[in-house]
């Protein structure tokens, strides 16, 4: 895709939403990394319907690590995989509490040594809670990336590498939340709103819906 192409992209994408802004309820960047490590292969709507109540019980890392892994299940049951998500967020409340005096670290080697913390989790930390111009490729971007000529790739990693060579740098902060409301509303899995999309002429997809 041509230069001057993805620049249009994303000033299209600034003019819809200047401040996007990620859809997981959070009150600090610790309540984020949890509330990211217990979005993982889970819907954002399901895990903001779990966290405020576990938040209200347990908002640092030393309360989470006094809850303990029993009460944390009973507050996220309704997510899947809870169990182990449960036992991963006890784990990373106590490393935080032991190793980073109960504070986020704001690397991505540090957070991904994390228990329950990969690639794609430490970027959305990164990016959402400290401002880095990380992007974090989940379903969604893969898909996007690939759908429409901008980043195509065969791995999140490859898209992800991809994307940050061809996003300018001044929409690099919020590239990630551009693409990911566009994969989720607009550029759909089963069946792209192509007649909605504010980049139609500009994405490289043959098989567009009609207007």
């Amino acid at each position: 895709m041509k230069k001057q192409d993805v620049e249009e992209i994303f000033r299209r994408f600034e003019a819809q939403e200047p401040e996007p802004k990620g859809e997981l309820f959070h009150t600090s960047p610790y309540t984020l990394l949890v509330a990211v490590v217990l979005s993982a292969q889970a819907t954002d709507k399901g895990v903001n319907k779990a966290t405020p109540g576990l938040f209200a019980a347990a908002d640092t890392p030393q309360k989470m690590a006094d809850l303990g892994e029993a009460k944390v299940r009973d507050f996220i049951k309704t997510i899947g995989l809870f169990n182990t998500k449960a036992k991963n967020v006890v784990a990373l409340s106590e490393i935080l509490v032991d190793s980073y005096g109960g504070g986020v670290p704001q690397t991505r080697e540090e957070l991904e040594r994390l228990p329950g913390v990969g690639r794609k989790t430490a970027n959305v930390v990164l990016n959402i809670a400290f401002g880095q111009p990380t992007i974090a490729v989940d379903t969604h971007l893969f898909r996007v990336g690939n759908r429409t000529g901008l980043a195509p790739g065969k791995t999140p990693l490859m898209v992800e590498k991809k994307l940050e060579k061809a996003v300018p740098e001044w929409a690099l902060r919020h590239a990630h939340h551009w693409l990911i409301l566009h994969g989720r509303y607009v550029c759909k899995a089963r069946k792209p709103e192509c007649g909605i999309c504010p980049i139609r002429d500009l994405c490289a997809y043959k098989e567009k819906t009609p207007a």
